[in-house]
C-alpha cells in the first residue's frame, strides 16, 4: 500500500489543528466552562440566535442539500451587491482554498506564500501537487512586494490574508494594486475582515479585476466555525469551474440555513464584531503594560505578541496550565510570538494576571 501512495504526501507534515475545549478541559480535570480558550479566534459570542433557531427548526435534514446553492448564494449577492454567479459557497474558506488550487495548479506549479501567515496555504498547494514560493514578510510584517513582483513569473497564485493571520496587518489597496498587475491570480482571504471593517473588503473590485478572488468566511464574524460556511467571490469563468468541480453537497443543510439566518440578523452581528474589535483593543493596552510583552497593532480578533527574554512556548505551557490557552508558532519568524485571541471583556484580566505571575516566576 505504501509504494502505491503519493511519495510527497508520505512526507508531508500535516497542519497543526487546534484542540477542542471539552478535550483540553479533561485533561486539565476542570469544567469546560472554565477553559479560557483564547488560540483559535473564535466568536466568543458563539452563533445569532436567529441561526440557532433557524437550526432547531429545520425539518429537512434527511434531504440533499442544494448543489446549486440557491438560496444561498442569492442571499450574499444582495448582501455584498455582486452577482450571484460569481459566488461559490464550502466547508468554510478552508474548502474554496483547496477549490481554487485544484482549480489552477497543475503539479509543480508555483504558488506564492508569504509567510508568517495562513498555514492552509502551503498545505493546500502541497496537497494539489502544486510548489510553494516562499517570499517571507519584511520585519514589521509588511508585504515584501518588491520581492513578490520578481517570483511573480514562476508562480500562478498568491495567498494572502487581510487582516493576515497571525499578524493582524491588512493589505493595502496601493500593495493589492500592484500585485494584481503582475497578472498572478491573487486570492484575498478576508477571514477576518468584519473586524476591521468591511469598507476595506476588495470584494468591490472583483468586477474589475478577472485575475482577483476574494474569499469570507462565516466561522469568525458569525460564530458558525464549528458548521465550516464559507465562500468566494471571483469572476465567473472561475466560479463555474468550481462549481463543476466541487462536492455536489459541499455545503450541508445546517450551514446553509444557519448562513441566511446570519444575514438577516447582521446588525446584532456587526454589533458583537465591535464589541470583539474593542476587547482586543483594552487587551493591547494592558499587555503593553507588561515591560517583556509587545503586542503588534491588529485590525484581526486576535493579537500578535512579541515575548522578549522569555521562552513563548514556556509561557505558553504555564497559561495551559492555569486553563488559558494561546496559540504558540513553531517557526523561525516566530518563535518567540505568542497569539492570543480577543475573548470577552472578562477573559482580559485572568489572561493578564496569569501572564504578570509567570514573568515573576521567569525572572520577569
Amino acid at each position: 500500500m505504501r509504494a502505491m501512495i503519493r511519495p510527497d504526501l508520505l512526507e508531508l507534515p500535516g497542519y497543526v489543528a487546534i484542540t477542542p475545549t471539552d478535550v483540553l478541559a479533561e485533561r486539565l480535570g476542570i469544567k469546560p466552562e472554565d477553559v479560557i480558550k483564547l488560540d483559535g479566534n473564535e466568536n466568543p459570542f458563539g452563533p445569532s440566535p436567529r441561526a440557532l433557531e433557524a437550526i432547531a427548526h429545520e425539518r429537512a435534514y434527511h434531504i440533499y442539500p442544494d448543489p446549486d446553492q440557491q438560496r444561498v448564494r442569492g442571499a450574499l449577492a444582495a448582501f455584498l451587491n455582486v452577482d450571484a454567479e460569481r459566488i461559490v459557497c464550502g466547508l468554510g474558506s478552508d474548502d474554496l482554498i483547496d477549490l481554487v488550487m485544484r482549480a489552477v495548479i497543475a503539479p509543480g506549479d508555483g504558488v506564492i506564500n508569504c509567510p508568517p501567515t495562513f498555514g492552509m496555504y502551503p498545505f493546500s498547494t502541497e496537497i494539489n501537487g502544486g510548489r510553494v514560493i516562499d517570499v517571507p514578510r519584511l520585519e514589521n510584517f509588511a508585504l515584501d512586494v518588491a520581492a513578490i513582483e520578481k517570483a511573480a513569473p514562476q508562480a500562478k497564485l498568491i495567498f494572502l490574508a487581510s487582516p493576515n493571520n497571525p499578524t493582524g496587518n491588512r493589505l493595502s489597496p496601493q500593495e493589492l494594486e500592484r500585485l494584481l498587475a503582475t497578472d498572478l491570480i491573487v486570492v484575498v482571504d478576508e477571514a477576518y475582515i468584519d473586524f476591521a471593517g468591511r469598507e476595506h473588503s476588495s470584494v468591490k473590485l472583483v468586477e474589475q479585476y478577472e485575475n482577483l478572488v476574494v474569499l469570507r468566511t462565516f466561522s469568525k464574524w458569525a460564530g458558525l466555525a464549528g458548521l465550516r460556511a464559507g465562500y468566494g467571490v471571483m469572476a465567473t469563468v472561475l466560479s463555474s469551474v468550481l462549481m463543476t468541480i466541487k462536492q455536489p453537497y459541499n455545503l450541508n443543510v445546517a450551514a446553509g440555513v444557519a448562513m441566511l439566518a446570519s444575514l438577516e440578523d447582521r446588525v446584532l452581528l456587526d454589533e458583537r464584531a465591535c464589541k470583539i474589535a474593542g476587547t482586543r483593543d483594552r487587551l493591547a493596552e494592558m499587555l503593553a503594560g507588561l515591560p517583556w510583552i509587545t503586542p503588534y497593532p491588529s485590525e484581526a480578533n486576535f493579537i500578535l505578541c512579541r515575548l522578549d527574554g522569555v521562552d513563548a512556548l514556556e509561557v505558553k505551557d504555564r497559561l495551559a496550565s492555569r486553563g488559558i490557552f494561546v496559540r504558540y508558532f513553531d517557526t523561525a519568524m516566530l518563535r518567540n510570538h505568542l497569539r492570543i485571541s480577543a475573548g470577552l471583556q472578562e477573559h482580559n484580566e485572568p489572561l493578564v494576571r496569569a501572564l504578570r505571575e509567570i514573568g515573576a516566576e521567569l525572572g520577569r
